[in-house]
């Protein structure tokens, strides 16, 4: 603060000195020009000050307007990875939540990626089973957007129906008894938005079903005219006992082989602990074991062994969420030690205190 003497003259200002001390200069024209300078100012002043009022208010209305009316294009950063923070801080308010995680990760491309797609979906089908309430208005909206982008792409390319057909089984089950209660504020949005929904599911279950797989067009090599251990090899690649069976139905000669009893021992092996395995033993009339029988009674029982190409990793050093394939800005010495897989169960798990 400034010292305050008997030296009151304020700066910028004409002072005459005389015998009865300091006196203000005065000069009309000097005083005018001053008052118009003055005056010119304050009226660019508010006019600038009304042009940032109208620049926030247009930008206010666009976004408003790209979260309510546009939802085929939500608003919401896309990164590569996130920090995942529990605790709230005088630096860091708030906590990262699963609707945030969803909406900040990078699931729109990621479907498109044929290493995450299986990752994807399976983490928007424990979604729809449980966690759909728990996500925000513009999570929500960007699950259906993102589901969306799911179904387009398997009716392009034929790929992957089953899951899929699933998946919105699933979902729809879930929103039907989630709209019931809407009273209780379990979904966000108007009630009609969601019956348009759950229309749309109907409507994409009914194209799944219309999907009829077109035979290739080029008269090359396929998969029966290949020797009996080759095919065997591809069936051993196979990780789910349903695609065997859909195998099976093609020819007599690929039933044959997906009848093995030595190819469902170690399907049932890979998922399945021996443990399980020997809670629910089969046994023939001639003393073998049925493998076959056993796997779908084991699915039935116990989770399967999930796998996939590319998954989200979690580094417990910096607590940073990223995918596998991308780098994260580690600070430890040792990034391979403190990275560890997060399957998509752990993904949920992982925002729950």
């Amino acid at each position: 603060m400034p010292f305050l003497g008997q030296d009151w003259r304020s700066p910028g200002q004409s002072w005459v000195k005389t015998e009865d001390g300091w006196k203000k200069f005065t000069d009309d024209k000097n005083n005018n020009a001053t008052e118009m300078k003055s005056y010119c100012k304050d009226e660019e002043f508010k006019e600038n000050l009304l042009l940032s009022m109208g620049y926030d208010v247009a930008a206010k209305k666009r976004k408003k307007d790209l979260l309510n009316n546009n939802t085929k294009i939500p608003y919401f950063h896309k990164d590569k990875w996130i920090y995942v923070h529990k605790a709230s801080t005088k630096e860091r308010h708030g906590y990262c939540t699963l609707g945030e995680a969803f909406n900040r990760l990078d699931f729109s491309s990621a479907i498109m990626d044929s290493r995450r797609f299986n990752y994807v979906v399976r983490l928007l089908e424990l979604i729809a089973k449980s966690q759909l309430p728990s996500l925000s208005g513009v999570a929500q909206k960007n699950y259906m957007n993102i589901l969306e982008k799911v179904v387009q792409k398997v009716l392009e390319n034929q790929q992957n129906v089953r899951p899929i057909k699933e998946l919105l089984q699933t979902l729809y089950v879930s929103l039907c008894s989630l709209v019931q209660d809407m009273g209780k504020s379990v979904l966000v949005g108007n009630i009609n938005i969601w019956v348009y929904r759950m229309e749309n599911i109907l409507q994409w279950q009914q194209q799944l079903d219309n999907i009829q797989i077109n035979r290739p067009t080029t008269k090359g090599m396929t998969l029966t005219d290949l020797p009996p251990c080759l095919q065997m090899n591809i069936m051993q690649r196979l990780s789910d006992g349903r695609d065997l069976v859909s195998l099976g139905q093609v020819c007599p000669d690929l039933n044959v082989l997906t009848e093995d009893r030595l190819l469902w021992k170690k399907l049932c092996q890979y998922h399945f602990t021996e443990r399980q395995i020997r809670k629910r033993l089969i046994v023939s009339d001639n003393g073998h074991l049925e493998w076959k029988k056993m796997y779908f009674k084991l699915c039935r029982c116990y989770p399967r062994k999930e796998q996939y190409s590319d998954t989200l990793q979690f580094c417990t050093h910096c607590h940073i969420l990223f995918w596998k394939d991308t780098n994260h800005p580690c600070t430890a010495n040792n990034t391979e030690s403190c990275c560890m897989p997060v399957s998509p169960q752990g993904f949920i798990n992982l925002f729950k205190y």
